[in-house]
C-alpha cells in the first residue's frame, strides 16, 4: 500500500499561516508514503517567495516530488520570463523538471506544462518529445505498478465549467499515448478546486478510463469558492481512494471520499 498527499497551488506570497501550520500538522500526522504537488509553489517566482516554498519542502515528513506551473516563471519581468524562466525554481526548489521516482507499487512522473512563450501564459502545453519521454519512462513499468502522471495543467476542464475549454495544449493528442503506455492516474492543479472521476467522462474517444484528480489549493488566500485542501490518495491493489481533506477552521478533516478498482487486465477503473 501507498499513500500519497496530492497537493497543489501553494502560492507562496500568498500565505494562510494559519492554513499552513495546520497543513504541516495535518501531513505528519497521515505520514504518506509520498508528497506530490502540482505546481505553483509561489505566487509571483521571487527569489524570497520561492525561498519560503523550499523552507515548506524541507518541513515536509515525506519524499516529494514537484512540478512547477505557471505562477512559477516570472510574469513581469520579462527578460526572466524569456531567457531564465525557471532559473529561481531551480535554484530553490529542483533542478529537475521532470521528476521520476519507482517502487514495486507506484511509478510517478511529473512532466512541466508551464510555458513562458504563450501569449496567455496562464494557459499549459504539453510538446511532442514529452509524449515520447512519457511513453519512454513507463514502458519498462511491470503492469502490476501503478502509474501516475503529475502536471500543472490539467487534462480536463474546470469542476465547476465540465464543457469548458481545456488549457493544456496538445491534451487531446497526447492522451491516446498515455493510454498506450498504461497511465493509471493523472494529478493535476491550476483551478483551485478538488475533484476526482474517470477521464473517459470528458474524453470519450478513449476505452481506458483513467482516473483523475485535481486539487484545490492547499494553503494560498486565493480561493475560489471552496475551502483551502488536498488529496490524500491511497493505492492498494486492486482500489485506489481519493479522500479529500478540507481546511475547516481549526484543522484538516476528511471531507469527501471516492473508491474505485482496478480490473485484472488493469484495463478499467470502476467504482468500488
Amino acid at each position: 500500500m501507498r499513500t500519497i498527499a496530492h497537493l497543489s497551488d501553494l502560492h507562496f506570497g500568498r500565505i494562510d499561516h494559519e492554513v499552513l501550520e495546520a497543513l504541516i500538522s495535518d501531513l505528519t500526522m497521515v505520514r504518506p508514503s509520498l508528497v506530490v504537488i502540482s505546481g505553483d509553489l509561489v505566487q509571483r517566482a521571487r527569489k524570497r517567495h520561492f525561498r519560503a516554498a523550499r523552507a515548506f519542502l524541507d518541513r515536509l515528513p515525506a519524499p516529494w516530488l514537484v512540478v512547477p506551473g505557471n505562477h512559477d516563471i516570472p510574469a513581469y519581468n520579462l527578460l526572466a520570463r524569456f531567457t531564465m524562466p525557471f532559473r529561481n525554481y531551480r535554484r530553490y526548489i529542483t533542478p529537475d523538471l521532470s521528476p521520476f521516482i519507482e517502487d514495486d507499487e507506484i511509478a510517478v512522473l511529473g512532466i512541466n506544462t508551464a510555458r513562458p512563450l504563450i501569449l496567455n501564459f496562464a494557459h499549459g502545453r504539453i510538446n511532442h518529445r514529452q509524449i515520447e519521454h512519457i511513453v519512454t519512462a513507463f514502458r519498462d513499468v511491470p503492469a502490476r505498478v501503478f502509474k501516475i502522471l503529475v502536471t500543472h495543467h490539467p487534462f480536463l476542464p474546470s469542476p465547476d465549467k465540465p464543457s469548458g475549454k481545456i488549457l493544456l495544449g496538445r491534451a487531446r493528442e497526447a492522451l491516446p499515448a498515455l493510454e498506450t503506455c498504461g497511465i493509471d492516474l493523472l494529478l493535476a492543479g491550476h483551478f483551485h478546486r478538488g475533484f476526482s472521476g474517470k477521464i473517459t467522462d470528458h474524453h470519450r474517444h478513449l476505452t481506458r478510463p483513467i482516473l483523475a484528480a485535481h486539487a484545490s489549493t492547499a494553503t494560498s488566500t486565493r480561493l475560489r469558492d471552496e475551502p483551502n485542501g488536498y488529496n490524500l490518495i491511497t493505492v492498494a491493489e486492486p482500489s485506489v481512494t481519493f479522500e479529500e481533506r478540507v481546511w475547516t477552521g481549526y484543522g484538516f478533516s476528511a471531507s469527501e471520499c471516492d473508491t474505485y478498482a482496478r480490473t485484472p487486465r488493469h484495463h478499467m477503473a470502476t467504482p468500488a
